[in-house]
Parts: C-alpha cells; sequence; structure tokens
C-alpha cells in the first residue's frame, strides 16, 4: 500500500484526489494538510511514501517546504501541485528535492501514473513540461543540489527583472511599494552574492531560474 500526503489548502483539491484514488486499491490518501505548519507536525508523526504538495501554501510556498522536508526526509517521494506549468518555478522544485511535478487539472491516469513513476525513482513531469528538464534531472539527486531557495514574491521579481523592468514598473506591476520591491531586489543580490543585476541575473540563469 501506497500512503499519501496531501498538502494543499483547497478542500477541492485534496477531495478530488482522494476520488481519483479510491477506486485504487494500492493508493490510499492516509493525511491531509492545510498549512506548512500542519504538514510539518503530521511529518514528525510519521512517515509517507509519496507527498503530493501545492507548491502555493497559505504560511508559506511549497518550494521553501520541499526544502525543509529533504533536510530529515530523504525518503518519501515529493510531487508538486500548481496551477502554472512555468520552466523556473519546475526547475527550482526539482532542485529543492522534488520528484515530480502535476497541474491541478490533471486526469486521474496521469495522477496515478506520476505516483508510479516516483516510486521507481524516476522524475515525473506534468504533459507540456520542458522535455529538456526532464533530461537534465532523471539521473541527478536533486536533494543535494546547492541553490539558492526564493520566496515566491521574490521569484516574481527575479522574472521581471529578467524582463528587463525598472523597479518603479516592477512596483506598478505587482502592486507593490518601489521600497518594498528594493527589499526584495536586495535579498535576490545577497542570497547570489552578486553586487549588481547583471551578475544577479547571470548567476539565475546559470542555476535555471531564468531562462
Amino acid at each position: 500500500m501506497v500512503h499519501i500526503l496531501v498538502i494543499d489548502d483547497h478542500p477541492l483539491v485534496t477531495d478530488g484526489i482522494k476520488t481519483m484514488l479510491a477506486a485504487h486499491a494500492e493508493m490510499l490518501v492516509a493525511a491531509s494538510a492545510k498549512t506548512a505548519k500542519e504538514a510539518l507536525a503530521l511529518l514528525e508523526q510519521r512517515t509517507f511514501d509519496i507527498i503530493l504538495l501545492d507548491i502555493s501554501l497559505p504560511d508559506g510556498d511549497g518550494l521553501t517546504l520541499c526544502a525543509e522536508i529533504r533536510k530529515t526526509n530523504k525518503q518519501s517521494k515529493i510531487i508538486g501541485l500548481s496551477s502554472t506549468n512555468e520552466t523556473g518555478i519546475i526547475t527550482q522544485f526539482l532542485q529543492r528535492g522534488g520528484n515530480g511535478y502535476l497541474l491541478k487539472n490533471m486526469e486521474r491516469q496521469e495522477l496515478i501514473e506520476a505516483i508510479e513513476q516516483v516510486q521507481m525513482g524516476k522524475i515525473y513531469l506534468c504533459k507540456g513540461a520542458n522535455e529538456k528538464i526532464l533530461e537534465q534531472y532523471r539521473n541527478i539527486d536533486v536533494a543535494t543540489q546547492q541553490v539558492p531557495v526564493l520566496t515566491r514574491r521574490e521569484t516574481e521579481i527575479l522574472h521581471l527583472l529578467n524582463e528587463g523592468l525598472t523597479g518603479p514598473q516592477i512596483a506598478k506591476q505587482l502592486f507593490l511599494s518601489p521600497l518594498t520591491v528594493e527589499t526584495h531586489r536586495k535579498n535576490l543580490m545577497q542570497k547570489f552574492n552578486a553586487n549588481n543585476a547583471q551578475l544577479l541575473l547571470k548567476l539565475a540563469r546559470q542555476n535555471r531560474l531564468i531562462e
């Protein structure tokens, strides 16, 4: 029996996964959590074969939580759940120890296939994901990759910087104050140990966080 933990704050998603797996005798949603805090508390009590992890949570992002889980749990297979098929997000998730990535509008057969594939030690990416990512990480122990852990907002700002937007333009687009954007930019520079924007973007590309 494959015991599964679903970490998602939307009951419809959790219930949908339970329904899709109900007819599969070898797969059981053994527990669920709506926040990162709840998930970590559950994982302190027991282990799961599969963790289905929402990339966006009320009290944090799934990328950071994935890396946090990997610090003490090398056995469980972690599959990301998201509504976006963005290459940069997928890459970051794999670099933090993820084993697979699914869109929330997946069909039952794809969910089952993803679980079966990661159980066999393979990387599973949702339909339409960049094939180059799959080839690159197929035989890599991604849990050991040393890449700066970014928040969702830092990731958004990094991508906008890569598009050539200035601080004020980013602030306007994200409905933030220029000071807040500058704070995030400084945090990015510190995490990448970069002393200018050009080096920041270069290092981000090397880590495949942007294209």
